[in-house]
């Protein structure tokens, strides 16, 4: 499984073009193929979801092609699909699969419809109960209720009065209200019970009226489609930039930005017709400066300083955006409460029950009901703490647990997930957002890194991370439990697990003072030994980047430029000829009262440069981009100037890494 590890954060500025909405791109999608006449749709939302529909339209004959500024042209086929029997997979796409359900089971013809195993899951018995009211002829192919789904030639009754629970999804309304208008006959849904993300319904009466087909409605209680309704392009539809998108950056600025440079989103303003527009509302009710245009919001920090406030939100009109919230809670003063969030347990996953559990891997005391999140934010007792964030192969759970890294670093597993909806959507989060600095200083063994580190961290007030006493930690441990350190994965569980706690004087293992044992000779040849297994070097990599805090890090050891931090702003490579170095050694060691003979000294480090630099993973070696200090003839006074005028030298803003700021990918099982 990939991962992506987010350092923390410091502040957040600039402007983002968001993605097309998909709410708005999925049925303007299927409305123009339902049309009469020819669709131009401007920009159009490219993303998994939106090529399921697109792959879906295609098999079923409609014709779609490119336009000379990119944009999609749709030939509309009037309502009846060239092709009549065709076996339709929509992935997780919970819009398309909903809305081609109903739509298909008035087409004239035999389909199947499939997902991916999450969607089999996913009910979908109250739209298919209310469609066969209308005389909808469907069957489900393996368990009640569930996909997959067969469609055949329905039976249409005229005059039909339709009834649809409210309470589970809006996209049942959804989709049989952009079906009904091909059956031809007078139709009324009466809604039983409350209906849910109300905002979505309007959407979708929004473009159907685009599209030629009004709804009368009384309230949210009942719509009647008028007989004879059919759906005639517009010719021009422009998609309106993506709404829930817009929520992870515009709490990207309440979070971190000045009001003086807040983030601003563009393609979407105070009048857009989607219902998470009002997500900024929620934020402003927690203090949050916020501005709105016609076509863009702004957002910010509180004014004069103060801090965000926790908010009791019922979330019925923002239904997707609200799981911004629950992370956004996490940076305010007091309990926030989510409520009316029933609908996240049908969506990607049960989004109530993986957000509560990816909070509390942060140290998050959360409160988790059937329809509402109770979220505690941090303080002393409870501080944040980071960790690895599953996403479940839920888009919006990876996006919203970005925002968390404004307090800690994260590890985002399968981040690819966010292609659902928005592909690219962590270098836009790199554009706008500045992580906490770091340098990478390496080298081989006593060429002066750790020395240097510790005094170039002292005079910057940043983290220290002795890289390498990770290692001799590793071996120490793994000694003491009597694991052999050739023993690779008996090594990497000890890596694992290992508690350890820096502190000013020393280092502890398992809450004992360490910090005299791994400087022996032994532990250092240990470390070097350990360090070649790939399994270990994963083990500690997460471990390695969580020291990656505010107010920023200095990080030595042989990988810290190549591997660990290669986004890092500054990477410096020490070195000395190994007769200098193995003199060092003798007078530390003289200096501990430990025996030395140079010779075997030099000769022992001579072997471990070679096995570093041999080693097939994180070899030791000077990056292209890292500045070369020979400190054979330098002082650690003269060499900490030297790193602290190269770091003072680099303007910023600075880039690195991914997208602007040094985000750092991999694979699981790979360091």
């Amino acid at each position: 499984m990939t991962f992506l590890d987010l350092p923390q954060m410091l502040s957040a500025s600039g402007s983002v073009a968001l993605p097309g909405s998909k709410s708005i791109s999925n049925r303007a999608l299927l409305l123009a193929a339902l049309a009469q006449g020819e669709t131009e749709l401007r920009a159009l939302l490219d993303s998994d979801d939106t090529a399921r529909m697109r792959e879906a339209l295609a098999a079923l004959g409609v014709l779609m092609s490119a336009t000379d500024d990119g944009d999609l042209r749709v030939s509309g086929c009037g309502g009846r699909f060239p092709v009549r029997q065709a076996e339709l997979f929509l992935g997780n796409a919970g819009t398309a699969f909903r809305s081609l359900t109903a739509v298909l089971a008035f087409a004239g013809g035999e389909y199947v419809l499939k997902g991916v195993p999450r969607m089999h899951e996913r009910p979908i018995g109250d739209l298919v109960d209310a469609l066969k009211t209308c005389g909808a002829n469907i069957e489900s192919l393996e368990k009640e209720g569930f996909p997959p789904l067969l469609l055949r030639p329905a039976d249409i009754r005229p005059g039909s009065v339709v009834k649809i629970r409210g309470d589970v999804s809006s996209q049942f309304l959804s989709g049989l209200l952009m079906a009904l208008p091909l059956a031809g006959v007078e139709t009324t849904v009466e809604v039983d019970g409350e209906l849910i993300s109300k905002p979505y319904v309007e959407l979708t009466l929004n473009l159907m009226a685009r599209f030629g087909v009004t709804v009368k409605r009384e309230g949210w209680r009942a719509f009647s489609i008028p007989a004879g309704a059919c759906y005639r392009s517009p010719g021009v539809y422009q998609v309106e930039g993506d709404a829930s998108s817009a929520s992870y950056f515009l709490a990207l600025g309440a979070i971190g930005a000045s009001v003086e440079n807040p983030v601003r989103v563009e393609g979407v303003g105070r009048n857009a017709i989607q219902g998470d527009v009002r997500f900024a509302d929620a934020l402003a009710a927690m203090g949050a400066t916020v501005t709105e245009s016609e076509d863009w919001i702004s957002a910010a920090r509180p004014t004069g300083g103060k801090p965000l406030r926790g908010i009791h939100l019922d979330c019925n009109h923002i239904p997707d955006a609200a799981m911004t919230l629950a992370v956004v809670a996490l940076f305010a003063q007091g309990e926030t409460t989510l409520a009316n969030i029933a609908s996240w347990r049908v969506k990607e996953t049960d989004r109530i029950a993986a957000m509560a559990a990816e909070l509390r891997k942060l140290n998050v005391r959360v409160e988790e009901g059937a329809d509402f999140l109770k979220i505690v934010p941090p303080d002393a007792a409870h501080p944040l703490q980071p960790a690895v964030i599953d996403t479940y192969d839920d888009h919006r759970v990876a996006m919203c647990f970005s925002l968390a890294s404004f307090g800690v670093p994260l590890r985002i597993r399968d981040p690819g997930c966010v292609a659902k909806t928005f592909p690219d959507y962590f270098d836009r989060f790199g554009a706008v957002a500045q992580p906490a600095p770091v340098i990478a200083i390496d080298g081989p063994t006593a060429s002066g890194k750790g020395a240097v580190s510790a005094r170039v961290a002292r005079a910057l007030g940043f983290h220290y991370l002795d890289s390498g006493a990770l290692y001799r930690l590793t071996a120490l441990a793994a000694r003491e439990a009597g694991v052999d350190w050739a023993d690779e994965a008996g090594v990497a569980s000890i890596a694992a697990r290992l508690d350890v706690m820096f502190h000013a004087d020393g280092v502890r293992l398992n809450g004992r003072e360490v910090g005299e044992a791994i400087r022996h000779e032994e532990m250092s040849s240990g470390a070097s030994k350990v360090a070649a297994l790939p399994a270990v070097r994963e083990a500690l990599l997460f471990r390695q980047r969580a020291f990656h805090c505010a107010p920023g890090l200095v990080g030595d050891g042989r990988d810290m430029g190549s591997v660990v931090f290669p986004g890092a702003r500054l990477k410096v490579f020490l070195t000395a000829s190994p007769a200098v170095r193995a003199e060092r050694r003798v007078r530390q060691l003289l200096e501990r009262n430990e025996p030395a003979n140079l010779s075997v000294i030099q000769a022992d480090l001579e072997a471990r440069d070679a096995r570093d630099r041999a080693r097939p993973v994180a070899p030791l070696k000077q990056e292209a981009d890292a500045l070369l200090l020979d400190t054979e003839y330098l002082g650690v006074d003269e060499a900490v100037a030297k790193v602290l005028d190269w770091y003072h030298q680099i303007p910023l803003p600075w880039r690195g890494g991914r997208g602007v700021i040094p985000l750092c990918g991999g694979v699981a099982g790979e360091a």
